[in-house]
């Protein structure tokens, strides 16, 4: 592993004894990830994660942070720590963050390993979240570990937060910022593969159509057919024009929207479930569909919302029956479990924010490269932070193609690479002066 110097005076010392401790300490971060692995905090089903929080912040407890616990839903705990800095007035905060649940394991006959059991197999290391992204989670814990046992000062503050829910489009990280955590910077070191990575929103939508009248299916000739005389409608049937309705609202936005680093036609509106109908003696009196929707970052979820219930207007105001029984829109949702709905806002990149070049040079120190800089078609909670007005870049090792994969694994150079390159960011950015 490369540990070229920083030019950073007053901290390159500091960097140089963490880098080479690291060097000499590997067990110490395999033994902190085999221990998150070793919880089975799988979402869906969720409700699971207290006992890894308990043990996270123990661990915290020990390395000088202070911590505060929240409850989530039943058994799900949401934690955040801070190391308040010596001079934390005057020099930048950190808030690291991350989410310790992980996705479901699917057929266990699948894997080759248990999927609880963090296991090494030459340069890669096999379990549950070792990409998605407990492997993240472990790393910063060593870090932390490292700073107290090197006893390296930081005059700003530095605050780690384990959220709780990303893996079910639950609003863990949300619900952190909504009570008022903020920093200079943010960092959301989900599974980039050690990319810089900012990324598109994505929201649902459920659309109902409901016929406030119900009718055995022997009335369907007097519905359909000249001189029946009733004025009614099959709402799985007027869901149909609403659906050809989106899909001519894609395209356009597929032709007349773009934004660089993302493919032509990233603006998405899947029709992704279907729900009607009560049984084949009836006409189905109401109609559910699911919508999710991706947009580009310079889209706010506002604006995409509003497009669409104006565009589902317009179409139902062109239609005799629907004119007078406007389809309903639910947006979004804090839970994809309990409230079948999520949001994730977009993030930009701002590749001029200080912190961000900081960033970028202490990955290139470590790679000998400068890393990659794209946005994702993917989604995580680093959305919620530019939502809230806090600076953001998403970086985080791991492979996306391994997250949620059969015998998840992650590289132990790429977590290597990764820990130095947060160490010496770290060390830097809360030991700059706040900018004025």
């Amino acid at each position: 592993m490369n540990t070229q110097r920083i030019d950073h005076s007053k901290e390159e010392n500091n960097i140089q004894k963490i880098w080479q401790a690291m060097d000499r300490d590997v067990d110490s971060l395999l033994s902190i990830m085999e221990s998150l692995i070793a919880f089975p905090t799988v979402s869906p089903p969720a409700r699971n994660t207290a006992d890894v929080q308990h043990w996270i912040s123990t661990f915290l407890a020990e390395q000088g942070f202070t911590t505060e616990q929240f409850p989530f839903y039943e058994k799900d705990v949401l934690l955040v720590g801070e190391r308040t800095g010596s001079q934390a007035d005057l020099f930048n905060s950190l808030i690291v963050n991350g989410h310790i649940d992980v996705a479901a394991i699917g057929d266990k006959n699948q894997w080759e390993t248990d999927p609880f059991t963090l296991t090494q197999k030459e340069n890669r290391l096999f379990a549950r979240g070792t990409s998605d992204m407990k492997g993240a989670m472990a790393a910063n814990l060593w870090i932390f570990k490292l700073l107290n046992q090197l006893d390296i000062d930081l005059k700003g503050t530095l605050q780690f937060q384990s959220a709780v829910g990303e893996e079910a489009g639950e609003a863990g990280t949300r619900t952190l910022l909504e009570k008022g955590y903020t920093a200079d910077y943010a960092i959301v070191n989900d599974t980039t593969d050690l990319a810089l990575q900012g990324q598109g929103g994505c929201v649902t939508g459920w659309i109902t159509v409901k016929s406030p009248e119900v009718y055995h299916d022997g009335n369907r000739r007097k519905m359909i057919h000249a001189g029946g005389g009733i004025f009614a409608a099959s709402a799985v049937e007027k869901m149909v024009p609403i659906i050809e309705g989106l899909q001519k609202l894609e395209r356009h936005w597929a032709v007349t929207k773009q934004y660089p680093g993302f493919p032509a036609g990233t603006t998405t509106i899947n029709p992704s479930y279907i729900q009607g109908g009560i049984n084949p003696a009836f006409i189905a009196n109401e109609c559910h569909l699911w919508i999710t929707v991706h947009f580009y970052p310079n889209e706010s979820i506002e604006e995409v919302q509003k497009e669409i219930d104006e565009h589902v207007a317009a179409i139902a105001a062109s239609d005799p029956w629907l004119k007078q029984h406007p389809p309903v829109i639910r947006w979004g949702g804090r839970s994809m479990i309990e409230e079948q709905g999520e949001i994730f806002p977009a993030l930009e990149i701002n590749d001029q924010h200080p912190a961000f070049n900081l960033l970028k040079d202490s990955h290139q120190q470590i790679a000998n490269q400068e890393p990659i800089v794209r946005m994702s078609t993917s989604v995580n909670d680093s959305g919620w932070f530019a939502y809230f007005g806090i600076p953001t870049i998403s970086y985080g090792p791991g492979e996306l193609a391994e997250s949620h994969s059969n015998n998840e694994s992650v590289s132990v150079e790429d977590i290597l690479l990764f820990a130095k390159t947060m160490a010496a960011f770290i060390i830097q950015w809360c030991n700059l002066q706040k900018a004025e």
